[in-house]
């Protein structure tokens, strides 16, 4: 049973919980140590068991005796992140939400910056910056953070349309509560799910705010995480398109942002496609011949700006269905990074020449699939098979 708090507080925090029992610890002291203790009632914690096979579901009981302001879920069945996500959800009672996963952690100092931005913009959503962490501990930023850089005040997105670009999770936004039940969004199941959510909220937002700091620290690498899984379920951003796109299309009949999320989904599918780690050999042709339907399906009927380079080069080559082309420019690739790995120290010239050529036709675009905002679009009018 969950019982929800006397007062309202500001901020509720939910962390969906499945097979993380090395990693929940951590992120639920993360949250709770980081409360200051005279602004605890600002924050609540909604953790929900997703049904864990492993000892999280005891963990968070032990927890939430110990620890006032932590609330616990627990599910019969394993209902999946999305869902999990969607019952936090309608328990929390703070003005603001913000989804954490189960895996990840805040950096100290987060939770106080956090509250005082909410109260000093009053957004619809606030965006928030993060470091991919690896298991050695090696940091990185992410290489859309660029874009959250010198945004000034309260905002919306046709303000500064590069923040539709910045990676497409739940978790690096705070959304108000109230905004999520107007703009009638839930998650849906699958894998892929913060496609049709993330997009819509900064898109129907009338006032975005920018937290340019580190608030969250994301795992790289766990096994188990759907990035470093291969398994046919990655099909499942199809599916999470055509949510997205038939949202835009009910709330913006008029076109309004249909070029920039073909632009995204397109640049998206080919990170997938081309991730070792998500697909299984055999099922790239497939998952390929899927995005080019996607393409024909939603190419703009005005068009849209092709990207330049290399990625301009792959647009093209889904454009045409051209998976052999693609697969050779992949394999290439791979050839000179075998070669730049041989060679470090003073490379040939036909192997410097090898390898820069093949780079410069196939190097992957960034994690899902920011490409350069400032690259040379030329616009794409072609169409076929009755595009939406």
């Amino acid at each position: 049973m969950v019982i929800a708090p006397t007062h309202a507080p500001l901020l509720s925090i939910v962390v969906p919980v499945y097979g993380v029992e090395a990693y929940l610890q951590q992120c639920l002291d993360s949250i709770r140590g980081d409360v200051p203790a005279d602004r605890a009632a600002e924050v609540e914690l909604v953790a929900v068991d997703d049904a864990s096979p492993d000892g999280c579901g005891e963990l968070l009981r032990a927890y939430a005796a110990e620890h006032p302001g932590v609330r616990v879920r627990h599910l019969e069945t394993n209902v999946g992140l999305g869902p999990a996500r969607n019952a936090g959800l309608d328990v929390a009672t703070g003005r603001y939400v913000w989804f954490v996963d189960s895996d990840d952690w805040l950096p100290p100092g987060t939770i106080p910056v956090v509250l005082d931005r909410l109260r000093a913009d009053r957004p619809d959503v606030m965006m928030i910056d993060h470091l991919r962490v690896h298991d050695c501990g090696r940091q990185e930023e992410d290489p859309s953070s660029r874009l959250l850089r010198d945004t000034p005040g309260v905002l919306r997105l046709a303000d500064r349309p590069r923040l539709l670009r910045v990676q497409h999770t739940a978790w690096n936004k705070v959304v108000r509560r109230a905004f999520l039940a107007e703009l009638g969004l839930r998650f849906h199941p699958g894998w892929y799910e913060d496609i049709p959510f993330s997009h819509p909220l900064l898109i129907g937002a009338e006032r975005i705010s920018v937290l340019d700091r580190v608030c969250y620290l994301y795992r790289q690498g766990r096994q188990g995480a759907i990035t470093s899984t291969r398994s046919g379920r990655h099909f499942d951003a199809f599916d999470q398109y055509d949510r997205l796109f038939a949202w835009r299309h009910e709330r913006y009949p008029d076109g309004r942002w249909h070029s920039e999320l073909f632009d995204l989904m397109v640049n998206h599918f080919l990170v997938v496609v081309g991730n070792d780690d998500r697909l299984h050999p055999h099922l790239r042709r497939d998952f390929f011949r899927r995005v080019a339907e996607h393409y024909h399906r939603y190419l703009p009927e005005r068009g849209y700006p092709r990207p330049g380079g290399v990625a301009g080069f792959k647009h093209r080559l889904v454009s045409r269905d051209s998976y052999l082309a693609y697969a050779a420019l992949r394999r290439a690739h791979r050839m000179a990074t075998r070669l730049r790995a041989a060679t470090p120290a003073a490379p040939s010239a036909s192997a410097a020449s090898t390898s820069t050529a093949a780079a410069s036709a196939a190097s992957p675009a960034p994690p899902d699939g920011t490409p350069d905002p400032t690259s040379p679009r030329p616009l794409v009018r072609t169409r076929q098979n009755g595009s939406r």
